[in-house]
């Protein structure tokens, strides 16, 4: 695919009008667990939902318009997803539920699954891209799931041992793959993958904000092979290595 980004004013070509926008936004404005945003070919926001603007412990969408992630959010949490932005615009690549940590202002973390698409016109012109963010939020009753999955969740999460797998997971479920990549995606919005990935990683981040263990025995704790392995999820999840992500305590 043959893909050219164009650098324009504050704005989206005219095919994408301001009734389309204000639509989506009036939507997405009933979604309280969804950010949803439309951005132009500089990566500024050109809409976005009264959630968004929320989380960022602002007051009006119009201070969000027209400027980029970065520029409300400071630090990593405002330079990952500018970067993410920045990388759709330029490859006309999606971002497809990408598991991350973000904000809640002040300071509320939240899981999150981001998804990101190119805008592309007529020409094959990236002129924008549009997306949302979901809330990850687990809150299931225990009649809900099957027995045995139940209570393989229950000895992952007590040991978060680093022999679990998806392929462990199904074993212990007496699930067959496929059958445990459904359940998991209508239960938690997540892939097997992702789910043990969040579950890791929500474990390592408690630990690093209420427990006074090295970042190693935290990373070995919550079944990370190494230091390396640990601080390159961490960050790929959060936007922060642990370290960091401690010393915001």
């Amino acid at each position: 695919m043959n893909l050219r980004t164009k650098h324009t004013d504050f704005s989206l070509p005219q095919r994408v009008s301001q009734v389309e926008l204000s639509l989506l936004e009036r939507l997405f404005d009933r979604s309280p667990d969804v950010a949803f945003f439309v951005k132009d070919a500089a990566g500024r926001y050109v809409a976005v939902n009264e959630s968004l603007v929320a989380r960022h412990g602002l007051k009006s969408k119009s201070q969000v318009l027209g400027k980029c992630p970065r520029d409300i959010c400071p630090g990593e949490f405002g330079r990952i997803p500018t970067e993410q932005d920045q990388k759709v615009l330029s490859t006309g690549r999606p971002l497809i539920d990408h598991l991350e940590m973000q904000w809640h202002r002040p300071n509320d973390p939240v899981w999150c699954l981001t998804t990101k698409l190119p805008i592309i016109d007529a020409d094959g012109v990236v002129v924008g891209l549009i997306g949302f963010s979901r809330d990850v939020r687990v809150q299931v009753q225990p009649h809900e799931i099957p027995a045995d999955f139940a209570l393989a969740l229950e000895e992952f999460e007590q040991t978060l041992s680093a022999e679990v797998t998806p392929a462990w997971l199904a074993r212990r479920s007496k699930l067959t793959p496929q059958r445990l990549a459904r359940l998991t995606k209508r239960l938690f919005g997540l892939t097997p993958n992702q789910f043990i990935t969040k579950s890791r990683i929500a474990a390592a981040s408690r630990m690093l904000q209420e427990a006074t263990p090295s970042v190693a025995e935290i990373a070995h704790a919550c079944g990370f092979s190494d230091h390396s392995a640990f601080t390159r999820a961490f960050r790929s999840a959060t936007g922060l290595t642990p370290s960091e992500f401690r010393a915001q305590k």
